[in-house]
């Protein structure tokens, strides 16, 4: 065998080892990666917790196990329809904020399509169901689907100017566009 192609087999040998190693030890597990608590953007409330506080929710409507929820501290609207089991196959979830922190003792109402929600409305001191622009506060306006936190607050910042005239004015707010506007207008008043 000639000295040229007994190198090339002892290389082409090291590289097989080689590769059958680092594959071998790149199947071994590693030391755990603990990874950091993403914080929530923008302002948070500061509400001082203690240890295994909870609250105490009301879900009706569309779920599949209406009744009241024990949730901990912290936990959204997400969390709370879970708890009672899901929404139902006919649940028009777009009308929630599913995003929403929870307050103790509210009633989550999951409405199906056609329904209104009636929680954050009565809050808001509407008779007719609708909210009212220039006295809902922001928990309220949060509820409204197409609007958040952020929205909510640009709302009532907006009315410090002035008091809303029309339902159109709300178009004067960064972020509210004519498709969003279209949305709410069945569900807001002056």
């Amino acid at each position: 065998m000639p000295w040229r192609l007994a190198v090339a087999a002892g290389g082409v040998i090291l590289l097989v080892a080689g590769g059958v190693a680092l594959r071998a030890t790149s199947l071994a597990p590693g030391p755990a990666v603990v990874l950091p608590t993403p914080a929530p953007s923008g302002l948070v409330p500061t509400v001082a917790a203690s240890p295994g506080a909870e609250l105490v929710v009301d879900v009706v409507g569309a779920v599949a196990a209406p009744g009241v929820v024990r949730l901990p501290e912290g936990s959204r609207v997400v969390d709370a329809l879970t708890a009672a089991g899901g929404a139902t196959a006919d649940a028009q979830v777009s009308a929630l904020n599913l995003a929403r922190l929870l307050v103790d003792g509210e009633q989550i109402a999951v409405p199906r399509p056609g329904e209104r929600t009636e929680g954050a409305d009565a809050e808001a001191g509407a008779g007719d169901g609708l909210v009212d622009l220039n006295t809902a506060d922001a928990a309220a306006l949060d509820a409204l689907p197409g609007i958040g936190p952020v929205l909510a607050d640009r709302i009532v910042a907006h009315r410090e100017d002035g008091r809303f005239a029309t339902v159109d004015e709300l178009a004067d707010v960064a972020g509210i566009g004519p498709t969003l506007l279209e949305r709410l207008r069945d569900l807001v008043r002056v």
